[in-house]
């Protein structure tokens, strides 16, 4: 059963390179060249359509592989001390209020700064090589939500909960399992460039923390598809302009 787990990771290991790859030698390269809209939206419907197939894809696979250790990495995960403590604190009414507090602050922080710039700045601002994959005019904001979106959903299922319970089921061992988990997220943005990687990999242990310290899948989901819509939706309308410029 474990080298079927072995050879089933070294598979989608070998797909995400590949596409993390050929994104960043290949297709991204040629997208910041492109200049007409309607050249744009073709490439971006490739992207969404794409990104389902292969995320989803492989997360199906991987989850059907390895469902009975999604449990079992969460729970050994958990079970470390400095999660549990902060689970424990949390779960007191000073750690309640606190948590209300974090999400407010975080959904401040991921919306002040973006409305702070309005119309102040003549570049968009972007840590990474990304300017490119903002949308620029109205037509493109529906497939910059949807990439938002899918990223969320897929991405989430895949690397904070198919993937990590592969590792686990190879190396028993739940925070390598999520954190070689997140460093495979953080190399998939490698036409972004060194920072986005880093950037990726430092947001992937953060979803990968609100998952374990929840317990739900759900939350984030929600926080990864919030920081991909403010990238790829509110940022090209407060600070590109893109809601008032036609195709």
């Amino acid at each position: 059963m474990q080298l079927t787990l072995v050879a089933l990771l070294l598979v989608v290991l070998g797909l995400l390179g590949w596409r993390a790859v050929t994104r960043q030698h290949g297709s991204y390269r040629r997208f910041k060249a492109l200049t007409s809209t309607r050249a744009r939206q073709r490439v971006y419907a490739r992207w969404l359509l794409e990104s389902v197939l292969v995320m989803g894809g492989l997360t199906c696979a991987v989850l059907l592989a390895a469902w009975a250790y999604v449990p079992l990495a969460l729970r050994g995960t958990q079970s470390w001390t400095p999660v549990a403590a902060l689970r424990d604190w949390f779960g007191t009414p000073i750690g309640a209020v606190v948590s209300v507090a974090l999400a407010l602050a975080v959904i401040a922080l991921l919306i002040g700064p973006v409305l702070a710039l309005r119309g102040s700045m003549e570049e968009i601002p972007a840590v990474g090589d990304i300017r490119a994959l903002l949308p620029r005019v109205r037509g493109e904001l529906k497939y910059g939500a949807g990439l938002a979106l899918q990223a969320g959903v897929f991405e989430e299922l895949l690397f904070r909960l198919a993937l990590p319970a592969l590792v686990f089921g190879i190396v028993g061992n739940g925070p390598l399992a999520f954190g070689l988990a997140a460093l495979v997220f953080g190399m998939l943005h490698l036409y972004q460039g060194v920072p986005g990687v880093l950037v990726s990999a430092l947001l992937g242990l953060v979803f990968a923390t609100l998952y374990v310290v929840t317990g739900s899948i759900v939350a984030p989901i929600v926080l990864h598809a919030l920081v991909d819509l403010r990238s790829l939706v509110l940022i090209p309308i407060a600070v590109g302009g893109a809601w008032a410029t036609r195709d």
